[in-house]
């Protein structure tokens, strides 16, 4: 999915040219790593001493190691990464792309600050131009987060509901713009509260029809050439993970409650709500495994957004909901998501991981609707280390869902 989809690629051409990935090495900050104390989350050191990753097989066959090396870190000055890859996903086949990223800190106790960017033109004639930042303030009391994107984006849908069926297949395009700031506050612990605003345009929106020859649902819910949807969001954030790239322990809740007028320039008013929830546990309790839990809710509250702003299977903040179905699989005034994955060692460095995950997804049809029964998606998963020190992994999945459906995804990090 758009910024998620490349790092497979990544580092593909990272162990074919000998690339290595740059750190800040400044002996005043420290990477993330996990904290003894419970429901906090800071700066430690990292324990990296008897795993591995990719830079260090890169380092064993192109660089002469040095015992004196210092310990990896992030500081106040950028770490800038610019590299063209090739990746792919369902809904984009293959795609070309030049994927930037910079990371620094504003402070020493500050969290790790990130702004990336990754323009990319695919197999199906895609445009996807995302900007994403997370910045966080001096000793964390606040975090700026920007998400700006541009997509010229064809995508089949298949109708409305869960019960929608693959035989009804309808390619759409459409172009898409959006301008979403949000700027959160710490107001104790970590519960974190604040506001933003979002500007959606989609404009060009249109069907080939089905091809099967019926009549679409696109169609019967009322095809709009151009739908702009703006207004503000407020938010609600608690946060205890000891790590948000790969979490292993820990309790995670993102409100968004969205509220689009018309006086500021949307075509229609409506409300949603979107309840993001995740918990993660050792199991067994005394090993590294983990079991995580992931609950996803996007309710369109009242009003009538115009079809492609429903919520949809794959069109969630970071596109990764419904492994096993290709993006816009699903779509409807509700979504009820939930799933669960289990994660483990393969080698006992760390280099080499795997996962099982399984998840299930309910929506109704349109507004005014009840939900119909949930699709299930469920198969393995590759671990690649990435990088040992903020412990990111290159996540190679691959699901099966109902009616055939089946497919690779790739992302950077976890999924959730």
């Amino acid at each position: 999915m758009p910024g998620k989809i490349f790092t497979f690629s990544f580092a593909l051409i990272v162990l074919m040219f000998g690339c290595s990935v740059l750190y800040a090495q400044d002996k005043r900050y420290i990477p993330l790593g996990h904290s003894k104390l419970k429901d906090t989350i800071v700066a430690t050191p990292a324990d990296t001493a008897n795993e591995k990753d990719i830079i260090d097989v890169i380092s064993s066959v192109f660089v002469k190691a040095d015992k004196n090396a210092k310990v990896d870190s992030i500081g106040t000055k950028p770490v800038l990464s610019i590299l063209p890859a090739f990746g792919y996903t369902l809904q984009t086949s293959l795609a070309a792309t030049i994927s930037g990223n910079i990371a620094f800190r504003t402070a020493p106790k500050a969290r790790i600050s990130t702004i990336t960017i990754n323009p990319a033109y695919t197999q199906k004639k895609q445009v996807i131009v995302p900007l994403l930042a997370s910045i966080w303030t001096k000793n964390n009391q606040f975090n700026i987060i920007s998400d700006l994107r541009y997509f010229k984006y064809p995508q089949s849908t298949f109708g409305l509901g869960s019960h929608s069926n693959m035989v009804n297949e309808n390619p759409l395009d459409f172009s898409f713009f959006r301008i979403n700031e949000t700027v959160l506050r710490n107001i104790g612990g970590n519960f974190f509260a604040g506001l933003g605003y979002i500007f959606d345009d989609r404009w060009n929106m249109q069907e080939k029809g089905q091809l099967n020859g019926g009549v679409s649902d696109y169609e019967k819910y009322g095809p709009v050439p151009r739908a702009i949807s703006t207004g503000l969001t407020f938010n609600a954030l608690f946060d205890s993970r000891d790590n948000s790239i790969n979490p292993a322990r820990g309790f995670y809740t993102a409100i968004t409650y969205r509220d689009n007028f018309t006086f500021l320039g949307s075509t229609r008013p409506w409300r949603s709500l979107i309840i993001d929830i995740r918990k993660y546990y050792h199991l067994p309790g005394n090993s590294e495994n983990v079991f995580a839990i992931w609950s996803y809710n996007w309710l369109i509250l009242n009003g009538r957004p115009a079809y492609l702003e429903l919520p949809s299977t794959a069109n969630d903040q970071n596109f990764t909901t419904g492994r096993g179905y290709i993006q816009g699989r699903f779509r409807g005034a509700q979504m009820i998501y939930l799933e669960g994955e289990y994660r483990f060692k393969i080698i006992r460095n760390g280099l080499l991981g795997g996962v099982l995950f399984v998840n299930g997804q309910s929506f109704s049809a349109g507004p005014g609707t009840g939900l119909q029964a949930p699709q299930p998606g469920y198969g393995p998963g590759l671990r690649i280390k990435l990088n040992k020190v903020s412990k990111t992994n290159i996540a190679i999945d691959y699901g099966f869902g109902r009616q055939g459906s089946r497919g690779l995804f790739i992302n950077v990090g976890e999924v959730f």
